[in-house]
């Protein structure tokens, strides 16, 4: 049998989770090696493309190859570009659970796609122009580094165009932002109504700017990934990524809650001993000087720009439009990573995905995948200015399905973070993107919440040609349901795969997994051999719990202390009326 638990209203569920919840052991039993990677389109891609803990069924949502065969509906395939014409990347829900958004990562053409879960139905939502699609007519062309040959360009072309949509974000606003990483100009778009109507012409143009989408021109022109919005300082503070082997790990916080265009100012993350040790902000995190430097420990949020978003004295402009490069060697650099480098910025190895959670001291933590260097890192927000970076798991350091038989696999390429409805992190990777052996999901086992995990355990393996995982993240209605998405696999281009499957979203429920028997999780206090499974008993057990946290005096304490990001509360003055005479 199974724990019978109900979902939950959206109000609840962002009301106590993850905010005020610890981690867990594994509910599952753990893999103990990465699958091997089938042929393209085989019948294990079309029926179940992960390997998964037992128990647990995959259910296809969508694919490609389902939303052309379907009259009325639509999504985004760039003519020409193969496998990558597509690229469904880190997905994202509305507060109902009723809408998933998908942002297309290709090289030009980029767009927003929604799927309607009550009705199975895709839309496209914006589209590029495709102004950028041609490299004679356009200069700056760079090779793309996805597919050899294929380029990609920074000039007027890319007016209406857009490249690279990595991340989607659902706001506090009601709104959705996509933002561009290794194409395009590292901006940041906002849609605007993205529950209403679709346009019939979703195709970006200046009739749709400004009353569709819009320009979010406060935010840093750097290679966007991860990109995520404070918990405890809502709707003010938004913590984003340099996606770059030099990539820097920033903050906004905006003058107003909730007034993305108001203004607001840039900080950029510095750890306090790393110039002290040999650090160089402008080299790559492992190149000289910083190869020995410290890049863990105290750190502070140190400005780019004043409180009104203009570049200080001489710091370059943060907002200027660019490619993907490095401002060292070329002047058509993005001004993000330029801004970071004059102020010191710790540069970190291709930062890639941000999730925010809170610690069990109530600090908020925010959580940093470190694709070159095979690492998480946790940001616990300390308040005035200041925080503590430490490694929450990595490859080298962090021990693997401790207490269960042992795996074989590696985490060689941390990409997205997903967390669930206790605040457990998940790490998926981007490997292999083609070889003989599937990429990995991974578990982070940190029970007593302190932003260090005590193992790393095998979830998920992927076994489809070509492609990778992405966009891993909990249904906001039901806490055991999360999606994920299978990105450029081969099956997408029709060309080598007739009738490919190609790009899809797949659905899992953690609450369908085969609890591990009660010796593996001794440090669990009620722990039964039985099917319901203890981790479930937890579950529903913490759920009331978390209920109740908002009474407690503690964490009110922590909020009163913390609710200022970049200085402490000040302190109130009174004032006397003055006597008549």
């Amino acid at each position: 049998m199974k724990l019978a638990l109900q979902p939950l209203s959206g109000l609840v569920l962002l009301a106590i989770a993850p905010a005020v919840l610890a981690g867990t052991a594994p509910y599952f039993n753990p893999l103990t090696q990465s699958t091997a990677v089938a042929t393209a389109n085989h019948i294990n891609e079309q029926l179940s493309p992960w390997q998964a803990p037992a128990g647990m069924s995959q259910i296809n949502l969508t694919s490609l190859s389902e939303i052309e065969a379907s009259p009325g509906q639509s999504i985004v395939r760039v003519p020409g570009l193969g496998r990558v014409a597509t690229m469904i990347d880190m997905l994202a829900f509305d507060p109902s659970g009723r809408y998933l958004f998908m942002p297309h990562e290709t090289a030009f053409g980029a767009g927003l796609s929604r799927l309607d879960l009550h009705e199975n139905k895709s839309e496209i939502l914006l589209a590029g122009d495709l102004g950028a699609s041609d490299p004679v007519t356009n200069g700056f062309c760079v090779v793309d580094g996805i597919t050899p040959g294929q380029v990609s360009t920074a000039c007027p072309a890319w007016d209406f165009d857009y490249g690279a949509f990595d991340p989607a974000r659902w706001t506090p606003n009601g709104t959705v932002w996509v933002a561009e990483e290794w194409s395009g100009l590292g901006r940041v778009i906002e849609i605007l109504d993205p529950t209403g109507a679709a346009p019939a012409d979703p195709t970006a143009r200046p009739e749709l700017y400004g009353s569709h989408y819009r320009e979010i021109t406060t935010i840093a022109n750097v290679a966007h990934e991860g990109i995520n919005f404070s918990r405890r300082f809502h709707n003010q503070v938004v913590y984003y990524v340099d996606e770059w082997n030099s990539g820097s790990i920033y903050a906004l916080v905006l003058k107003q809650p909730g007034d993305y265009l108001g203004g607001g100012q840039t900080f950029v993350l510095r750890v306090d001993d790393f110039l002290a040790s040999g650090g160089e902000a402008g080299a790559d995190w492992n190149q000289g000087g910083n190869a020995d430097a410290r890049r863990f420990g105290l750190a502070t949020w140190v400005p780019v720009t004043n409180s009104n978003g203009q570049a200080l004295p001489g710091v370059p402009n943060p907002f200027r439009d660019g490619i993907s490069a490095d401002p060292a060697t070329n002047p058509n650099a993005r001004g993000g990573r330029a801004a970071a480098d004059a102020v010191g910025g710790t540069p970190f190895g291709r930062p890639e995905d941000v999730e925010v959670g809170t610690l069990a001291n109530f600090h908020e933590v925010v959580y940093v995948t470190l694709t070159s260097e095979r690492r998480v890192i946790s940001i616990e927000i300390l308040g005035g200015g200041k925080a503590m970076v430490r490694e929450l798991v990595s490859d080298a350091d962090t021990p693997k399905n401790v207490g269960f038989p042992s795996t074989t696999a590696v985490m060689n390429s941390p990409d997205n973070l997903a967390q669930d409805a206790l605040g457990n992190i998940y790490v998926v990777e981007d490997s292999p993107n083609s070889g003989n052996v599937g990429g990995d999901v991974w578990f982070v086992r940190d029970t007593d919440n302190n932003g260090v995990a005590e193992s790393l355990d095998h979830f998920m393996s992927l076994q489809v040609a070509g492609s990778e995982s992405t966009g891993m993240v909990f249904d906001p209605i039901n806490p055991g349901r999360f999606v994920i998405s299978v990105q450029h696999p081969a099956s997408t281009d029709l060309e080598a795969v007739p009738n490919g499957i190609g790009d899809a979203i797949w659905e899992f429920n953690i609450f369908d997994a085969v609890p591990p028997p009660c010796k593996a999780l001794s440090d669990f206090n009620a722990c039964e051999d039985s099917a319901a499974g203890s981790f479930l008993k937890s579950f529903a057990g913490q759920l009331e719990a978390a209920r109740k946290a908002p009474a407690d005096p503690a964490r009110k304490a922590a909020m009163r202390d913390r609710d200022y990001f970049i200085v402490p509360r000040p302190k109130t003055r009174r004032t006397l009326p003055q006597s008549g005479v």
